[in-house]
């Protein structure tokens, strides 16, 4: 059974860097043909998806967001990473992690981590 659980600082300045770490368990992050997502909700608004990996290592972005999010990829450790930059109070939110079969998802399924809220505050 496919496991993925976020890891991270709470709280971030803003200005400051984000940085948030997948782990996932039961399954390998190279296996053919599936997806690594980064989703996020902030309070009050809906879920939206930020980027993923692919099993290929090959990495896509929300256009919103390409100019400050990045996601890599630790094979060893079977986790993958996002770092979004200059993070400013609009970056609040509950980040989750997801696996999928589709690039892009904004679909809840058992393949999601619990989230982790990350607040950016001074």
């Amino acid at each position: 059974q496919v496991q993925l659980q976020e890891s991270g600082p709470g709280l971030v300045k803003p200005s400051q860097t984000l940085s948030l770490t997948c782990t996932v368990s039961g399954g390998s992050i190279t296996a053919n043909y599936y997806y690594w997502s980064w989703i996020r909700q902030p309070p009050g608004k809906g879920l939206e998806w930020m980027g993923a990996i692919a099993y290929s290592g090959n990495t896509y972005y929300s256009p919103s967001l390409k100019s400050r999010a990045s996601i890599s990829r630790d094979t060893s450790k079977n986790q993958f990473t996002l770092q979004l930059s200059s993070v400013t109070p609009e970056d609040t939110a509950v980040y989750y992690c997801a696996r999928d079969r589709v690039k892009v998802t904004t679909t809840p399924n058992r393949y999601w981590g619990q989230g982790t809220q990350v607040t950016v505050s001074s």
